[in-house]
């Protein structure tokens, strides 16, 4: 049959799709700028004939729907992969629930352990040769396909298209095509960069080899390493990572990244999805320098480690005097996920001359107005450890960065203590001592 013929059959409204969802049913709203909105608000207007209908999606970038309709959850119940600033206000009000995993084991975990009886997701208009593009959040989008009992797309016309391996559905093999509302994509600004940034990268840009292989989180410190790299001699970079930000456009067009050091994908810059202001999504769209996988291909550590000279650069919200990082909770407080930081790190340490950064300002000033140090003798109670301490390498903070890799835990403890804010330091070396992690010649 002709494609646009076929296209005309399984177009539809979004009301229609809508009335297919039958109460039990488990549907997924797939990631970030993926995510439905029309099919959500019709959804959510069809709530009182629905009762325990599961969503599952990850990093909302806007209101869903069937969340701000159900505030007891009579209808629906939101289940999520890594929670934005949004998806962090619906945890605290008990409306949403948090799903762990690494990042990079989600096609697999969705092929072996998920079930879906509807996807919809936000994707480009069918293009002459059939096929929906999932546009900048290719990460497990196929593997819910693969699954899915059904399958719908919402189209955009504002969604770049984007060169990928298993980035796209065909309409062979989609129920129904939802015209979308076309409105401009959300994007996320910039973190400002401070002082304190910028001290942050100075530590680390002078470890940074020329054809390194980056992966590079969002924040203030990841911004001010990107800035930092674009205004420094290195040359020959590649970029291999999950997300692909702002700061890494700044890089390109510093002319620092060409990829040909690459093992993997060489003169690719490869990533699972985007997020960011227009000027990401301009810069990805129908550019064949950029190579959209799926997350398995950027994030399992095999992968990662298959690039020589890895260097892998987060953030993080406390480390404990031995080591472990926490980065996605703060005691019972939910605020973002897993993600693939720990696979990044595992990955960029088996890399041939590969480094790991994790970076963390000394302080945080809390509700009342006092400063809190982010380095502690142990990890409070409901704080979740994403990083053990047997995985962590280079730390860093404004007061300096130490290597943690072959260091005992009091020689860990020592060496925390010297990046930590000098105010913090005699009562974090106190602790240490109450708590045996100093052995006896230092304690006080």
């Amino acid at each position: 049959m002709p494609l646009q013929k076929l296209l005309k059959e399984k177009e539809t409204t979004a009301e229609v799709v809508a009335g297919w969802v039958k109460s039990g049913d488990i549907l997924d709203y797939g990631m970030s700028i993926q995510q439905p909105d029309v099919f959500d608000v019709e959804l959510a207007a069809q709530k009182d004939r629905l009762t325990d209908v599961t969503v599952r999606g990850t990093l909302s970038v806007a209101a869903r729907q069937v969340i701000e309709c159900d505030p007891e959850q009579k209808h629906f119940t939101f289940e999520n992969w890594h929670f934005s600033g949004y998806d962090r206000k619906k945890f605290s009000q008990g409306l949403e629930s948090y799903v762990p995993f690494n990042f990079g084991e989600g096609p697999e975990i969705y092929r072996q352990y998920r079930e879906v009886d509807m996807v919809v997701l936000k994707t480009t208009p069918m293009d002459e040769h059939g096929f929906f593009n999932f546009a900048a959040s290719n990460t497990y989008a196929r593997a819910i396909c693969d699954v899915a009992k059904r399958i719908v797309v919402e189209t955009c016309t504002k969604m770049p298209l984007c060169y990928a391996t298993e980035g796209t559905v065909h309409i062979s093999e989609v129920d129904a095509v939802i015209e979308g509302n076309n409105n401009p994509l959300f994007e996320l600004p910039n973190a400002p960069i401070s002082d304190l940034d910028r001290t942050v990268a100075s530590h680390i840009v002078p470890l940074v080899k020329d054809g390194s292989c980056l992966q590079i989180g969002i924040g203030g410190m990841p911004n001010a390493v990107c800035s930092a790299l674009a205004e420094s001699d290195i040359k020959d970079l590649g970029i291999h990572t999950e997300m692909f930000v702002d700061g890494m456009v700044d890089l390109v067009e510093a002319g620092k990244v060409t990829g040909w050091k690459k093992q993997t994908h060489r003169g690719k810059i490869t990533y699972t999805f985007a997020l960011g202001t227009q000027r990401t999504y301009d810069f990805i769209h129908k550019n064949d320098t950029c190579l959209s996988l799926p997350v398995d291909e950027t994030n399992l550590t095999q992968f990662i480690a298959a690039n020589n000279n890895v260097v892998s650069i987060n953030n993080c919200l406390q480390i404990d005097l031995s080591g472990q990082v926490a980065s996605e909770s703060s005691g019972y407080r939910h605020i973002s996920g897993t993600g693939g930081q720990l696979q990044f790190v595992r990955g960029a340490v088996q890399s041939k001359g590969g480094l790991s950064f994790m970076c963390l300002s000394s302080r945080y000033t809390n509700s009342a107005g006092e400063p809190v140090s982010r380095i502690v003798p142990g990890i409070a109670p409901g704080t979740v450890v994403t990083t053990p301490r047997s995985d962590v390498m280079y730390v860093v903070t404004e007061f300096g960065i130490v290597n943690l890799k072959g260091k005992s835990v009091c020689e860990r403890a020592r060496a925390l203590i010297s990046i930590a804010h000098p105010d913090d330091r005699e009562m974090l070396h106190q602790q240490a001592c109450d708590n045996k992690m100093l052995s006896k010649k230092y304690w006080i």
